[in-house]
C-alpha cells in the first residue's frame, strides 16, 4: 500500500472525483443525483477557488482519488457566515481504515484554526451508521431528524441533522 496524499482539489481532480462519487457503493451515502458530470464538477471546483470560502480536500493513493471532503461556507450569507456545511466520501474499499479521520482531522483543524467557522453542519442518511458514527468521533452531535428529505433509489428516506461547535472559539485579547 502506497502513502496517502492528502492535498486541496484543483478542477484538473475532476475526473477522479467523479469515479469516486460514481461508484455504486459510494453513491449510496451520498445525497446528490447519479451520474456525476465531468463538466459540472470541474466548474464546481473552479468556483470553490474563486470563491475562498471553504476547503475540498482529496486523499490521493496510487494516482487515484480514494476520498473527498469538503466544508463550505455561506459567504453570501451575512447572518450565516460563522457557520459552513461538510461533505465527505471515502472509497468502499478504504471505508473503515482511517481515510474519513484523517480527512475529517484535517477539515476541521482547518476550519477551527485558519477560517473561523464556529458551526460546521451536514446531514446524513439515517441508515448510514459508520459515518454517523465517525461524526461523532469528531464531536458533532445531533440536532433533528429530518423526515423524507432524501429520494434515494425510488423511496424517501430521513437524514439526521448534525453539527459540531468550535471546540475552543477564538477570543479577542485583552489589553
Amino acid at each position: 500500500m502506497q502513502a496517502i496524499e492528502y492535498r486541496r482539489a484543483t478542477p484538473s481532480d475532476a475526473a477522479g472525483v467523479v469515479r469516486l462519487m460514481s461508484d455504486p457503493q459510494v453513491f449510496a451515502g451520498l445525497m446528490q443525483t447519479p451520474y456525476p458530470g465531468l463538466d459540472s464538477w470541474r466548474k464546481r471546483l473552479e468556483q470553490q477557488i474563486e470563491q475562498q470560502d471553504g476547503l475540498h480536500l482529496l486523499a490521493i493513493e496510487a494516482g487515484e482519488v480514494i476520498g473527498s471532503a469538503g466544508i463550505h461556507g455561506n459567504g453570501f450569507l451575512l447572518r450565516r457566515r460563522h457557520a459552513a456545511g461538510l461533505g465527505i466520501c471515502v472509497a468502499h474499499e478504504r471505508q473503515g481504515q482511517g481515510v474519513g479521520s484523517e480527512m475529517m482531522r484535517r477539515l476541521l483543524d482547518w476550519a477551527d484554526n485558519w477560517a473561523g467557522f464556529l458551526r460546521i453542519e451536514l446531514n446524513v442518511y439515517v441508515d448510514n451508521e459508520r459515518a454517523i458514527a465517525l461524526y461523532r468521533r469528531c464531536g458533532f452531535v445531533m440536532e433533528g431528524t429530518h423526515r423524507a428529505h432524501a429520494l434515494r433509489d425510488g423511496a424517501y428516506v430521513d437524514t439526521y441533522s448534525m453539527a459540531r461547535f468550535h471546540p475552543n472559539p477564538p477570543r479577542v485579547p485583552s489589553e
